[in-house]
């Protein structure tokens, strides 16, 4: 299997209209979106979405794209904090129960929702 998290996802809210939440969608494939509630859950929600469509990609015997072959995002940056921010971030990670990433992932989503919004 390969690693889900090397796929480029895109966030945005969902209207009221629209049933309210967060949409996740992934542009390595045409079809695969989920939502929630929150931006947590709808991230969450998008993996399992991805880790079925991979498998119904392979049982079908159909090519699995290759992470970010739908446009030029590596999913990956490099950026030096101050010791003690790395600290705080990695004591609300552990008390979260995520990753030091994921923690820093759903921060800057959070982020990009509000200046969106």
């Amino acid at each position: 299997m390969k690693d889900l998290t090397k796929y480029p996802f895109e966030l945005r809210p969902l209207t009221t209209e629209e049933g309210g939440g967060y949409l996740v969608s992934f542009p390595d494939f045409n079809e695969c979106i989920a939502d929630g509630e929150t931006i947590e859950e709808a991230i969450a929600e998008g993996q399992q979405a991805l880790i079925s469509v991979i498998e119904i990609l392979e049982t079908k015997g159909l090519p699995v794209p290759e992470p970010g072959s739908y446009g030029a995002y590596s999913g990956k940056f490099v950026q030096r904090i101050p010791r003690s921010l790395h600290a705080r971030l990695q004591s609300r990670a552990r008390l979260e129960g995520v990753s030091i990433n994921m923690l820093a992932t759903t921060y800057i989503a959070e982020g990009l929702m509000r200046k969106a919004a």
